[in-house]
């Protein structure tokens, strides 16, 4: 299995994501998608970072169990209730990206939404990997 990543010279620099994955053989985990939620179901957290943590690190654990790692990821999609928000702290939420999946970018998109399934949510992120 292999994943190639894919920035054409002619987009936008791709800063934190890549344009493009290319993922041939293996075997493809779908993520379904991870908030700030606890071992209990409870939402932890008050800000758009620390819940952007737990739920970066609730999405790794399930695809950690599936036999993967930050590396298998070919794309995530982040859902939030407040883009300005995420915009305002893109290099926070980079710097904690990195310190829990490292610099192996998938393909990503930040998408607003009114609200998620818990109220208390601020972001929730799923994705899909490819593995050996």
């Amino acid at each position: 299995m292999s994943l190639h990543r894919v920035n054409p010279a002619d987009l936008s620099p791709a800063t934190g994501f890549s344009h493009a994955v290319v993922a041939t053989g293996g075997r493809l985990v779908f993520l379904a998608g991870q908030t700030a939620l606890d071992a209990d179901g409870k939402v932890v957290g008050e800000t758009l970072p620390e819940q952007f943590r737990t739920a970066l690190t609730n999405l790794l654990a399930a695809l950690a169990a599936a036999g993967g790692t930050p590396a298998d990821l070919a794309r995530v999609t982040v859902y939030t209730t407040d883009v300005a928000d995420y915009r305002a702290r893109a290099h926070e939420l980079g710097l904690i990206w990195r310190q829990l999946a490292g610099r192996d970018y998938p393909a990503m998109a930040v998408i607003g939404v009114v609200r998620l399934w818990d109220e208390q949510a601020r972001v929730e992120l799923d994705g899909f990997a490819v593995l050996d």
